[in-house]
């Protein structure tokens, strides 16, 4: 579903996994990956070096309603650093909130700098950032209205998961879920999952 060309965003980029495959996948696309914390960030490079991808641009903000600065934190279990579960410390997110901490820039996608000068629509998102991802939505309205994008998102069950939905469907998207290998209507009372996909 995703077009060959245009701009790709790759919000919660981690190491650079879906990074690599869109990179791959869609050669004549410009993919932008979000990613604030510093040991991910290492590791996100390392890897796009290795596979010498050129069409992958890395911006070392985390994304959210506004701008400025703000605190992550990085759980720490049984003396592991779990980089997969940082995020943003928020009053709305009480899971997994002990452990390495450190402040970064914070910006609203609508204020991007990369998304301000003109070029390529963006035709498609994924958004994995740990419980914060309503945030990452309501600072990326105009965006979001304005191109239209397929979104990708990881929600876990809970309020910041119905904002989400009720954000998204304010925006004219429908939610839907992947059910052997076609998007469907979500229904809560039968599919119990974590993935989702805004359809507009």
């Amino acid at each position: 579903m995703i077009p060959e060309k245009g701009r790709i965003l790759d919000i919660g980029a981690n190491i650079g996994i879906m990074s690599v495959w869109l990179g791959r996948n869609r050669p004549q696309a410009e993919i932008i990956a979000f990613e604030p914390i510093p040991h991910n960030i290492k590791a996100l490079k390392k890897v796009l070096g290795h596979y010498k991808l050129k069409n992958v641009q890395v911006i070392e903000k985390a994304l959210g309603n506004n701008n400025g600065e703000v605190e992550m934190v990085m759980p720490v279990l049984d003396e592991v650093k779990m980089q997969g579960l940082s995020h943003v410390i928020h009053e709305s997110i009480t899971d997994f909130n002990h452990g390495s901490t450190f402040k970064t820039p914070i910006t609203r996608l609508d204020d991007c700098e990369a998304l301000q000068n003109g070029g390529a629509a963006v035709v498609a998102i994924k958004l994995d950032v740990e419980n914060f991802e309503y945030f990452v939505l309501e600072g990326a309205r105009q965006t979001i209205s304005k191109y239209r994008p397929i979104i990708y998102t990881e929600l876990w069950e809970n309020d910041n998961r119905e904002k989400c939905f009720d954000l998204m469907q304010e925006l004219a998207y429908k939610v839907k879920v992947l059910q052997k290998d076609s998007l469907i209507d979500f229904d809560p009372a039968q599919h119990k999952t974590q993935n989702f996909f805004f359809v507009p």
